[in-house]
């Protein structure tokens, strides 16, 4: 859990994922749209990646444990609340500070 915090804190826009989770693809596909460079951190790469998605678990009371979204150090959640969010119009808010104003896609 720590090391979730801290990776979380320590940029502006994470998203926790397994490489091959095709919601977490999708969440930074998105963001990239928005003008956004999230750090993706793939548990599933780490050596503790199994303990970080336990802690994921606990932090979102048993919903999937990836993607899961933080902004601003702050738990957003999944995809379904990325994508909620968005569509009220109340995402691109919490993304500004981190947006580019000439972003170039790879």
């Amino acid at each position: 859990m720590d090391k979730i915090l801290r990776v979380a804190s320590e940029n502006g826009v994470v998203i926790f994922s397994k490489t091959t989770c095709c919601l977490s693809y999708a969440v930074n596909v998105l963001f990239h749209e928005l003008r956004v460079d999230p750090v993706v951190y793939e548990i599933d790469q780490d050596p503790e990646g199994r303990e970080m998605e336990k802690a994921l678990l606990r932090m979102r009371c048993n919903s999937p444990a990836v993607p899961a979204v933080f902004i601003s150090g702050k738990l957003v959640g999944s995809t379904n609340e990325v994508m909620s969010l968005h569509l009220s119009g109340s995402l691109i808010p919490l993304l500004k500070p981190y947006q580019s104003q000439v972003y170039h896609s790879s």
